[in-house]
């Protein structure tokens, strides 16, 4: 049993080590956010130098987080095997070498499998820097908070500077520079592994030293059920509305993943080391943690996808133009994120939860009014609703997910949450582009509007799954020892 004392939190909060340590992960979670959205503003232009219909569009945005969203289990899981720190490392590389093939793509298929090399690369670093950032602040639980707070921020404003980050790039060197940008940031982001982190030595020593338990082997018969339940969905959504529900691919693509979804269920409830934890789902905080990760990303990555075409469609903007349409995102990113850690340390996580899915989901239903002609300030406020409780609710869903679970399982928890929302965000684009779909103002106007509603909808409900996050026990002792002492001073 481990019997010493908690590390203070104000010793933790400013030690050098500690400030690195976060600042190296949340290199990783910059590189493999950006490239989730950074690529939506490139779609026209990639379209008419690559000859690329919309679902080959949509395909070279889904590639990247399909592989993403099915490997990140096993990343989590080889992390917790050989040492997150070189899973982390390791993805860093493979980000790069995949970022410099699609630079150098010279046709739509040669990009679509680099885009899916990316998320491979990707699915190695994500669940390996949050679980790099657990340990570090494994002592206290009011750090970690806000710790993830600070690494969720530098992720969503990422994500929301992609469109802002492409429009520059893309207008000063042309669409191949919106990933070949990743090479110097991989290169600092895998010299800072190495120099900062622990070496993997003394990783495995002090998982030994707190008791934590034999690591799992691989399920590779579940990671390839996984792979094919989750492609052939997507793929069928995707050419769902140019070929058809009778067409034989659409159809057969989702009895294909009716059947490997159900393999892959019966199959994770028999083997010793399932790939996908089915008793961690057991777990009404975590799995309701998780759905509401998928409802945060479904709604997020498929807007973001149909705005882009919005703007530059149905609007008439440049890619410059459009990607600095995308500012508020950023601007409600960062300042959300930050006030988020600081919310959920001392109220919990189920309150930013719940308002930040309804802030969101106010920004979304002001989406459903829009048209080619609606000033641009109004599309906007909705442009700084959406990031503003997204920033909210985001941090305060990992921390409950990272509360739920043993902190040597913090490596595949963090995976399981991320596949999920990556899977969410996959078909998110599928489905709101398959909405949008058109080259037509109108079409990608209404296709606007209908994910617009649905996605308030969606948020709504994410509201709702949110009250099943109870709130951990340390922060409801801490208000009621400040409750206690401010009644005592009076």
């Amino acid at each position: 049993m481990n019997t010493s004392h908690p590390t203070p939190v104000r010793h933790l909060r400013f030690t050098p080590a500690l400030a690195r340590i976060v600042a190296t992960v949340s290199v990783g979670f910059v590189v493999t956010q950006l490239d989730v959205t950074i690529v939506n503003i490139a779609l026209a232009r990639i379209a008419t130098d690559l000859h690329a219909s919309v679902a080959g569009l949509q395909w070279i945005v889904d590639a990247y987080t399909l592989a993403f969203a099915v490997l990140m289990l096993s990343g989590g899981v080889l992390g917790d095997r050989y040492g997150a720190r070189r899973l982390y490392a390791a993805g860093l590389v493979v980000f790069a070498l995949a970022s410099l093939a699609c630079g150098l793509a010279a046709n739509a298929a040669v990009l679509i499998a680099a885009r899916a090399l990316q998320g491979a690369g990707a699915a190695a670093m994500l669940p390996n820097s949050l679980a790099l950032l657990n340990e570090a602040c494994r002592h206290d639980r009011a750090l970690r908070a806000r710790a993830v707070g600070l690494w969720t921020a530098a992720g969503a404003i990422s994500i929301a500077a992609g469109p802002v980050a492409g429009g520059l790039l893309i207008a000063a060197f042309g669409w191949r520079s919106i990933f070949l940008v990743n090479l110097p940031l991989c290169a600092a982001g895998f010299w800072a592994a190495l120099a900062w982190i622990p070496a993997p030595r003394r990783e495995a020593h002090a998982r030994k030293a707190a008791g934590a338990p034999a690591a799992r082997s691989l399920d590779v018969r579940g990671q390839l059920l996984a792979i094919v339940a989750l492609t052939a969905f997507t793929g069928a959504v995707i050419e769902w509305r140019p070929l058809g529900f009778a067409h034989w691919a659409v159809a057969g693509g989702f009895a294909l993943a009716l059947a490997a979804g159900f393999a892959f269920v019966s199959l994770e409830a028999r083997v010793r080391d399932p790939m996908l934890p089915l008793a961690m789902l057991r777990n009404r905080a975590f799995s309701a943690a998780v759905l509401f990760g998928i409802c945060v990303n479904l709604t997020y990555y498929g807007t973001v996808f149909v705005l882009a075409l919005y703007l530059q469609h149905a609007r008439g903007e440049t890619p410059l133009q459009a990607g600095l349409a995308f500012i508020p995102l950023t601007g409600g990113f960062l300042l959300s994120n930050i006030v988020s850690g600081h919310v959920v340390a001392h109220y919990g996580t189920r309150r930013p939860m719940v308002i930040g899915a309804l802030i969101a989901g106010a920004g979304y239903a002001l989406l459903t009014a829009v048209d080619a002609a609606t000033p641009l300030a109004f599309v906007l406020l909705a442009f700084l609703l959406i990031p503003s409780g997204m920033g909210l609710a985001v941090p305060a869903m990992t921390t409950a997910v990272l509360s739920s679970v043993d902190p040597a399982r913090a490596g595949t928890a963090s995976a399981l949450l991320n596949t999920a929302r990556q899977a969410g965000g996959a078909v998110g684009v599928a489905a709101f582009g398959a909405l949008a779909g058109g080259a037509l103002a109108a079409q990608v106007v209404a296709g606007l509007r209908a994910e617009a509603a649905v996605s308030t909808a969606i948020l709504l409900t994410a509201a709702g799954l949110a009250w099943f996050v109870k709130t951990d026990p340390a922060h409801a002792g801490a208000r009621q020892a400040a409750q206690a002492r401010v009644k005592a001073s009076r």
